[in-house]
């Protein structure tokens, strides 16, 4: 935030009532996100501790005992590679996880076997995340269209956590699908300390989802600073912009380096693949040794193998990181 801003916070946050609980309809903070992210006045919201928590309430309430389903687990659907806690909270809650790998050459969804799977586990819920986490990619709109109109007996998620450089949502799709859910978070509107993630969808989902919700998962401190930022739409509006610039410049640098596949990327990151004539690991240690740290993603899944995932940062940091992957790349 410019520092006028976060003088102006700081006078805000002084005035919130730290020896309160807070108020548990959280009606200011809803009515601040709904403006936002022009969610339809049809549908409700739930707020998480950050997305996260959202994930887990997701698994926990689909959750059931051994005894309640004679060892037969609702399922969890999920592209892959994809954000691993969609598959961590269903293992923590007792659910089976299937994943769909995502086809090879450009990270798109394998819509006939995503269908083939709906078919046959019957799942409880299902994930799209637009863009993907950690390829990048924007999904293809008529073939998610195609997932959700399949999954038509399960609980779709659509996770939009990185939205603001995407400029493409399915909040508006929401009247369309009975069964559908968009997630998004304000990590990365540049609040990823304060943790707080958002849900849009039917009233009756939502209000079934908020029977397993913590009281009081939102504390009032992230409440009064979302409420205070998402006033200030037009600064939040100039950093992702800002933040897009910076990511066309870094991926035209990159691509001219040899040996580098850069994959097409609407987050704030970008994947790249370093051809077989370098290591990734030798890459990524050699980067680190220059004090720049990026995420080597060679081990997260096969589809991934020599694959580094770089954030896009200040102009500043973006030119260090630029400069400290050719010179490991010549070492």
């Amino acid at each position: 935030l410019p520092d006028d801003l976060k003088t102006q916070l700081a006078t805000h946050l002084a005035q919130v009532a730290l020896n309160r609980y807070p108020v548990p309809s959280y009606t200011a903070l809803k009515s601040a996100l709904r403006t936002y992210a022009q969610i339809p006045d049809d549908f409700q919201i739930i707020l998480g501790n950050g997305s996260d928590e959202l994930i887990h309430l997701l698994a926990m309430a689909l959750s059931k005992t051994p005894a309640e389903n004679h060892h037969e687990r609702p399922v969890i659907l999920a592209p892959a590679p994809s954000f691993v806690m969609y598959k961590m909270s269903g293992l923590f809650n007792h659910l089976n996880v299937v994943e769909i790998a995502l086809n090879a050459d450009d990270f798109s969804l394998d819509v006939a076997a995503f269908v083939a799977a709906i078919e046959q586990y019957k799942p409880a819920l299902v994930y799209l995340p637009f863009p993907n986490n950690p390829t990048g990619n924007l999904f293809d709109a008529s073939a998610m269209r195609t997932i959700i109109e399949a999954a038509k007996d399960s609980i779709v998620v659509v996770d939009e956590a990185y939205q603001p450089f995407a400029l493409d949502t399915w909040m508006s799709q929401l009247g369309e699908f009975d069964n559908l859910l968009v997630m998004r978070t304000v990590s990365k509107l540049g609040l990823a300390g304060i943790r707080l993630g958002y849900m849009a969808g039917s009233p009756a989902l939502i209000s079934e989802l908020d029977k397993v919700r913590p009281p009081y998962n939102v504390n009032v401190l992230t409440e009064a600073t979302a409420t205070f930022v998402l006033k200030h739409a037009d600064v939040l509006a100039q950093q992702a912009e800002r933040i897009r610039a910076e990511r066309t410049r870094v991926c035209a640098a990159l691509a001219q380096m040899s040996d580098v596949r850069v994959y097409e990327t609407a987050a704030n990151f970008v994947l790249v693949r370093l051809s077989e004539a370098y290591d990734a690991d030798a890459v990524f240690a050699g980067i680190r040794e220059r004090g720049v740290l990026i995420k080597n993603m060679s081990h997260a899944h096969a589809l991934l193998r020599n694959c580094l995932r770089i954030t896009i940062s200040t102009p500043e940091e973006n030119t260090a990181m630029l400069t400290a992957l050719q010179a490991a790349l010549n070492d």
